[in-house]
């Protein structure tokens, strides 16, 4: 398998990994963290979701990485500045110091292609993406499930063990939780 993690500057590729089946149906477009206002994210429905991520995918730096098979997009890690993220007013996640920091929330491998080890690489291709855009350090807010089972419509934003293998390390914990499991602000420094 030649895979390979690019800028995800191409929307019909992230809406191949993202987008619903229907252009009508409400999905996340992983939005829910990318856009800093509620009300926004909130507001848009439908087909208005997929085209503010058009615009997001326009702008430079995309608003993550898309790890190729060939020509076949399969998987997806947003990641960027925390402070264009509702990260950076997260009451559940604390900041742990004054370094403008990216975040990766959501790492989503498409149905055929998981089992692979795609999800490290686009770990990895989220860490190279920042370390190019001079990012001082990249956070990830996992859980911390101890290798119990993750439901996986709650596994984007991916498991402690993840994080750990790819050098991050454990900076503090958070007041979050998503299926039952604690989410940990795991960190990796890039000075």
């Amino acid at each position: 398998m030649a895979i390979e993690v690019r800028a995800a500057s191409v929307f019909d590729d992230v809406a191949a990994v993202l987008g619903p089946k229907r252009p009508d149906a409400n999905v996340c477009w992983c939005l829910s963290y990318r856009l800093t206002s509620s009300k926004e994210n909130l507001a848009l429905r439908g087909w208005a979701r997929g085209e503010r991520v058009r615009e997001l995918v326009a702008q430079d730096p995309p608003p993550g990485v898309i790890a190729y098979d060939g020509d076949e997009p399969v998987g997806w890690a947003a990641v960027h500045p925390r402070a264009d993220t509702s990260f950076a007013t997260n009451r559940k996640i604390p900041h742990v110091d004054d370094l403008d920091v990216w975040s990766v929330w959501c790492i989503r491998v498409r149905p055929g292609h998981r089992g692979q080890g795609l999800s490290h690489r686009l770990l990895a291709g989220a860490v190279a993406f920042a370390r190019e855009h001079g990012a001082a350090a990249v956070e990830g807010y996992p859980v911390d499930n101890g290798g119990a089972k993750v439901d996986l419509t709650m596994a984007y934003v991916g498991t402690r063990a993840l994080y750990e293998a790819a050098g991050f390390t454990k900076a503090s914990d958070t007041e979050s939780v998503i299926n039952g499991f604690p989410r940990v602000l795991m960190r990796l420094d890039l000075r």
